[in-house]
């Protein structure tokens, strides 16, 4: 009889980028946001992913209704993470009943580039200079 031996090789975790932004129902309340926020920050963290940037964008009207709503609670998170998380990711989204749209995109590494600058405030600087030359 043959026997097999497996052969204990380093696996390297790939990590990479990812942006997704949820669209919860303007129904909850503060509180159930927060929940549902942490909800899913916790799931990027305990799967082996690295949280780099969240930002709450509140309140906006939609530009079509979606379930009969014209307003939805923005949420927007940029992760690192192993590919297959991705498709774990969603699957909750569309299990969640206080998610009414999402979408998840894979940054290549000029968006990542883009987004670090962006946080940095290089963009939009002449527009803030215009506007103190204007209040003077």
């Amino acid at each position: 009889m043959a026997t097999k031996t497996k052969s204990k090789k380093a696996e390297t975790v790939v990590l990479k980028d990812y942006e997704s932004v949820i669209i919860f129902t303007p129904v909850l309340s503060e509180e159930q946001l927060k929940d549902a926020v942490s909800k899913y920050r916790k799931m990027i963290t305990d799967d082996g992913g690295e949280l780099v940037h969240e930002e709450n964008w509140g309140l906006t009207k939609l530009a079509y209704p979606i379930q009969k709503k014209s307003t939805g609670f923005y949420h927007l998170f940029e992760y690192r993470s192993k590919p297959d998380f991705i498709s774990k990711f969603e699957l909750a989204f569309r299990r969640d009943e206080r998610i009414m749209r999402y979408l998840s995109v894979s940054l290549d590494k000029h968006a990542v580039i883009y987004n670090q600058r962006k946080r940095n405030g290089e963009f939009n600087q002449g527009k803030k200079d215009q506007k103190q030359e204007g209040a003077k």
